[in-house]
C-alpha cells in the first residue's frame, strides 16, 4: 500500500527490512530553532534552581547552547543533574513546533499513512559530559508501554548537535525488530531507572554505530533494540526522540497527552498550539486530565 509522504520506495523497503531508516540533513538550522529556544528556556530555569540552591555561582548566560549545561554541572554530581530528570518531557511552545514539522510527519506518513497521532512518550535528552544518566543501556522502547496495545509506534531521533563516538552517538542491531518484547530490568548502577537487557540477548550481535549531524533524523521500530554510549566530549549531546502512531492505535493516556499531528479525513480536528497548551488531543476536544 502506498501512503504518500517523503521517503521513496528503497527507504521504505530498508526501514520495513531493518527496522530503521536515516534521513541525513532531513531539518534546517532555521527548523531546529524554536527546539533550541525551549532547551534554552528549560536550561534557564535550572541554572536559576541551581544558583538558588548555592550549587553554582554564575547561570553562564552568555554560554553557547552546546556548552552550557555541561559547565554548569562540572563538578556537581550525578545526584545534582538527576533532580531534573534524565530526560525532560515539559509542554513548552517549541516542542510542539517540532513535532509538528511537516518534513517529519512527511516522512511518518510513508509508514503509516496520513492519519498520524503523536504519541505523548516524546523525550528531551541532554547527554552531558560525565553524568550516569548520559550512558542509556540496551532495550527496546515498547518496554516502557508494555501496557499499551499499539503497534506500530515509530521513534524518531533527531540530534540537535552532531552526534558522534566521542559524545555518544546511537548504537543498534539492524533487524531486532521482528523479536518480540525481551524481558527487561531496571538497572541499578547509574541511579536512573532505565531500563535494560541482560548481556546474553546482546552478545555477538552485529552492532551497528550511527554517528549522525544536527538536523538528520532516526526513523525506528519501537521494537528495534538500540543503546548510547557516555558523553566523553566537553558539550552536551542535545537530542530529541519523537514518536508517532495510526489515530486508530491505544493513546496512551497513562502516559501523557498526545495530539493529532495530520489527517486527511478530518483535517479539521488536527491540534493547534492552544490545543497542545490545554491537553487537548485534538481541535476542539476535551481537556484530558492525567490518570491518577
Amino acid at each position: 500500500m502506498e501512503f504518500g509522504g517523503s521517503l521513496t520506495a528503497e527507504q521504505i523497503e530498508f526501514y520495513n527490512s531493518q527496522g530503521y531508516c536515516i534521513l541525513e540533513n532531513l531539518l534546517t538550522n532555521k527548523d531546529l530553532e524554536a527546539c533550541r529556544e525551549a532547551m534554552t528556556q528549560k536550561v534557564d530555569q535550572i541554572a536559576a534552581d541551581l544558583l538558588a540552591n548555592g550549587k553554582v555561582l554564575d547561570v553562564l548566560a552568555d554560554r553557547p547552547f552546546k556548552y552550557r549545561l555541561a559547565e554548569l554541572f562540572a563538578g556537581l554530581s550525578d545526584a545534582d543533574f538527576l533532580k531534573y530528570g534524565r530526560g525532560w518531557r515539559d509542554r513548552i511552545d517549541g516542542y510542539f513546533v517540532l513535532m509538528s514539522n511537516p518534513k517529519i510527519l512527511d516522512a511518518v506518513q510513508s509508514l503509516i499513512g496520513p492519519e498520524i497521532f503523536s504519541n505523548p512518550v516524546y523525550n528531551v535528552r541532554p547527554k552531558v559530559p560525565k553524568v550516569a544518566a548520559g550512558a542509556v543501556p540496551w532495550h527496546q522502547d515498547k518496554s516502557y508501554w508494555p501496557d499499551a496495545n499499539s503497534n506500530p509506534v515509530i521513534t524518531i531521533w533527531i540530534p540537535l548537535v552532531d552526534a558522534t563516538e566521542e559524545n555518544g552517538c546511537i548504537h543498534l542491531i539492524p533487524g531486532t525488530q521482528r523479536q518480540r518484547v525481551v524481558e527487561h530490568e531496571v538497572e541499578t548502577y547509574s541511579g536512573t531507572g532505565f531500563l535494560a537487557l541482560p548481556e546474553t540477548v546482546t552478545k555477538g550481535r552485529n552492532v551497528l554505530q550511527l554517528p549522525m549531524t544536527a538536523g538528520s533524523a532516526l526513523l525506528f521500530n519501537d521494537r528495534l533494540l538500540h543503546m548510547s554510549t557516555p558523553n566523553n566530549s566537553d558539550h552536551v549531546r542535545w537530542s530529541v526522540d519523537l514518536r508517532y502512531q495510526p489515530i486508530d492505535q491505544d493513546p496512551m493516556p497513562q502516559h501523557g497527552i498526545g495530539f493529532l499531528a495530520r489527517s486527511a479525513e478530518h483535517p479539521e480536528r488536527v491540534a493547534t498550539l492552544q490545543d497542545w497548551r490545554e491537553e487537548r488531543m485534538e481541535h476542539g476536544g476535551e481537556t484530558f486530565a492525567k490518570p491518577q
